[in-house]
This record gives C-alpha cells, sequence and structure tokens, in this order.
C-alpha cells in the first residue's frame, strides 16, 4: 500500500462538494424565499429537505446557465456556481410550493356547505 491511501478520490470529492453545495444552498434559499411551504419543519427532516432542494436547484441552475446560456463551466457541483446554484434553488423551492399548496388546497375539504343546507331551501 502507497504512502497516499488516506487521500480521498476524485469521485469522493465530488460527492462532498455536491453535498455541501446542496446544504448551503437549500439553507440559503429558504431563507431568501418568504413563506416558504417547507417553514414549519425543524430538525432533521429540515435539513434533509434544504439539502434535496439545493442538490435539485444546483442542478436546475446547471442546465439554465451552463448549458442553456454558456455560462460557466462544465463541473455541475462547484463553488464557482453558486449564484447559479441559489437561483436554480429559489425556482425549484417556489415550484415544490406552489405545486404542495395546490395539492393540499385539493385535498382539504369545502367550506362552502352543500346546496340546500344553508336554510334557503324549501322546509321539510
Amino acid at each position: 500500500m502507497g504512502g497516499d491511501s488516506w487521500l480521498c478520490e476524485k469521485g469522493e470529492d465530488v460527492m462532498v462538494g455536491a453535498l455541501l453545495l446542496g446544504f448551503v444552498c437549500g439553507v440559503i434559499a429558504r431563507v431568501l424565499m418568504p413563506r416558504d411551504a417547507f417553514r414549519g419543519m425543524s430538525g432533521p427532516v429540515s435539513w434533509a429537505v434544504s439539502l434535496g432542494l439545493g442538490l435539485a436547484g444546483a442542478l436546475v441552475g446547471y442546465v439554465i446557465f451552463t448549458l442553456g446560456l454558456g455560462i460557466g463551466d462544465t463541473d455541475i457541483f462547484d463553488w464557482g456556481g453558486l449564484i447559479g446554484a441559489i437561483i436554480g434553488t429559489l425556482i425549484v423551492l417556489a415550484l415544490a410550493g406552489y405545486f404542495l399548496r395546490r395539492r393540499s388546497a385539493a385535498n382539504s375539504p369545502s367550506t362552502t356547505p352543500p346546496p340546500g343546507s344553508d336554510g334557503s331551501g324549501p322546509a321539510a
């Protein structure tokens, strides 16, 4: 065995960088986004949501800025793309909030009474 066995492989460095970038972007986006759909969470669930949102947002930012606009380099998860990753995370957070609110509104019971139950119909 060589003396360099304690060094991380390149793939492990990329994975750690992706997790750190995702978490940082997720936290920053959740701070910047008012009334996000995940504001009631705390503890490990909140950390996991921030990490997932940040990873998805970093990927969205990479697609928009590097592939779409030609700005940046070809590394998907790098600290140089922090601004693009934060913008992508804000987009993902807004879309997730929209779909979660829409789903909860469809599943909530109606606040209007059924027809005829308000007393305006004929008396029985």
